[in-house]
């Protein structure tokens, strides 16, 4: 069969397949240029979900008549004129593909006229067979109008889903520019009826427009994370980890003003999420990314969806150092309605059974030993029955400074739960779960205190791996004397493992160098050691907090509460489960009818 070149018509339905896969991507290509070309409102009207109609107006820069043709021609566009623009692309679009796709797959018109011109013209192309330019009365901006789509593209048609879930895809869209662009407002209407309005409101994303995107109950839960460094900066919102969805419905990344998906980003995240989420549920967040155009690429993907990093290990680890610092503030009351704290040093709670011979000498104690650092954390545990009490510092009713977070315990319910009164109304405080993470994380601090301590193996252990495992290995061996293992290569494929973390020794060390090499290899770095440290202690504190049916004193009970203040994440336990609630006044007294 002879080469021959394929006619443009035929290229450019080509290009439509990569760009154009249902209305919500041609609503997305033409409302982007929109915003590239300066416009503050934007009218979106659409009828049968944007299959029969699409028109989008707007009020940006315009483009000059003799401009017209030449604006759906392919690879035509204003934004980039050389290889140094194309790396530093600070526009939504660049590519001049989206205007000649669309025009090829529909019945296409292009109305515009320019700030300084007396008047508009429009350009018509139907299925991709170009028009003449005629002027038009057309006000100073842009609309592009799109008509049946797909019509001459049969197979194509028949992937498009029903009106509503084609609208459903809009919509969703939509939500996701409303969140990245506050100063825009944005009217939708649908067969002829309006259907949302987003007010233009300054540069900055409101409360209003969070609640209206999202719902009042991430907007209540939500964090606001603003942290620069490293020649970058994250700002936005996180929900705190009670806040959590089935399904990864709510979460925006924005690099640098673009939406964009990213599974580097989206691990640093759940990574962050990893000690306070619940086993299987998804975190919630809005998140801003900015960083110097030269190190993200965001020419990667034919519909712009995703970025690559140049320096993609430096992003990762400044995106979960800042939202893992974040979330260490999800103390319990930290959400509650502000009041003075008490100006009384926390007690410790000491509940806690002594580590097993390997796990002390793991941690840097002699067996037997438990030197002051560790005296608090390892005194002997109380069964269920005892009445030792709990370390305990009176909490007068009259206690200068006010009400604390968390207020004061007023009874024990079943011998599971605190009730306590505080400035709003009720708290309610799983007992177990909070002493659970009140000795979790003084275990960590304990941990992280003495250090790494590496443990030498008797008998050098050989592992067959791949050749790419191996090449790893060699390459990040400073990376893996830092996690603990002293690691060589012994050949094409395979490594001789001469030491590991001493905490982790009794474990299936191989099997958790080899995770650390799939992390490396897929994110360029690792916290698999952290984790399978942090899994042990987390059972560790497990074993050592205060059980079910333990019957506490009043002062007992204030001591936890006051534990729970002072410690990070203590909103949740080791696994995810919220360790209090409250009960506002309001709200009880909309139980009994009160008010009525």
């Amino acid at each position: 069969m002879s080469i021959r070149q394929l006619p443009d018509t035929l290229i450019n339905q080509i290009a439509a397949g990569e760009v154009v896969e249902r209305p919500a991507s041609v609503v997305k290509e033409l409302v982007e240029n929109a915003l590239d070309a300066g416009a503050k409102r934007i009218d979106i009207d659409l009828e049968e979900g944007g299959i029969r109609l699409i028109r989008i107006r707007d009020d940006g820069g315009g483009i000059a008549p003799e401009e017209l043709p030449l604006a759906v021609s392919r690879h035509a566009t204003s934004k980039i004129a050389s290889i140094d623009d194309l790396e530093a692309v600070a526009t939504l679009g660049f590519r001049g593909e989206a205007l000649p796709s669309v025009a090829s797959v529909s019945r296409f018109r292009l109305a515009s006229r320019r700030r300084d011109a007396e008047h508009g013209a429009e350009l018509r192309i139907d299925g991709g067979r170009l028009g003449e330019v005629a002027p038009n009365a057309h006000p100073h901006g842009t609309t592009v109008e799109v008509r049946d789509l797909f019509f001459n593209v049969p197979a194509r048609r028949k992937f498009l889903r029903a009106e509503r879930t084609e609208l459903s895809h809009i919509e969703e869209w939509l939500r996701t520019l409303a969140l990245a662009r506050p100063d825009v407002e944005i009217r939708v209407s649908h067969n002829g009826k309006p259907s949302r309005r987003w007010k233009g409101e300054g540069h900055l994303l409101s409360d209003v427009r969070l609640h209206e995107a999202l719902g009042e109950e991430f907007a209540r839960n939500a964090l606001r994370v603003d942290h620069a460094g490293a020649g970058m900066r994250l700002h936005g919102w996180v929900a705190q980890p009670a806040y959590n969805r089935a399904s990864a419905d709510q979460q925006y990344l924005y690099v640098n003003g673009r939406s964009v998906r990213d599974r580097n980003i989206a691990h640093a995240v759940r990574q962050a999420y990893s000690d306070v989420l619940f086993h299987g549920r998804h975190p919630a967040y809005v998140l801003f990314l900015e960083l110097d155009p030269r190190g993200v690429d965001v020419n990667v993907h034919p519909a712009k969806h995703e970025v690559r990093f140049r320096e993609s290990r430096l992003v990762h680890d400044f995106v979960y150092r800042t939202l893992h610092a974040a979330l260490a503030e999800t103390r319990a009351g930290s959400m509650a309605t502000p009041t003075p704290p008490m100006s009384v040093p926390a007690a410790d709670v000491p509940r806690w059974s002594m580590p097993s011979p390997p796990q002390q000498q793991a941690m840097g104690l002699r067996v037997g030993d438990a030197p002051a650092a560790y005296a608090a954390l390892y005194a002997p545990r109380a069964d269920a029955a005892s009445t030792q009490p709990l370390a305990a510092i009176p909490m007068p009713n009259d206690a200068p400074g006010g009400m604390p977070p968390l207020g004061f315990a007023v009874a024990q319910l079943h011998g599971i739960y605190i009730l306590a009164e505080n400035a709003e109304g009720l708290v309610v405080v799983d007992m177990h779960a909070a002493h659970e993470r009140i000795g979790y994380e003084k275990l960590k601090a304990a941990h992280d205190g003495a250090g790494l301590r590496t443990q030498p193996l008797l008998v050098p252990s050989s592992l067959a791996v791949s050749e790419r495992e191996a090449d790893i290995a060699e390459r990040e061996s400073e990376t893996l004397a830092q996690l603990g293992f002293e690691v060589q290569r012994s050949g094409p494929q395979s490594l001789l493992l001469r030491s590991v973390p001493a905490l982790l020794a009794h474990g299936d060390v191989e099997a958790l160098l080899r995770d650390v090499l799939a992390d490396l290899r897929e994110h360029g770095n690792t916290r698999r050691v952290a984790e399978t440290r942090d899994e042990l202690l987390a059972t560790m504190a497990c074993h050592g907090a205060v059980r079910a049916n333990r019957r506490l004193t009043i002062p007992e009970m204030n001591a936890l509460l006051r534990e729970m203040e002072a410690t990070e994440r203590s909103g949740q336990c080791n696994h995810g489960r919220p360790t209090w609630t409250r009960f506002s006044l309001a709200e009880m007294d909309k139980w009994f009818l009160r008010g009525r």
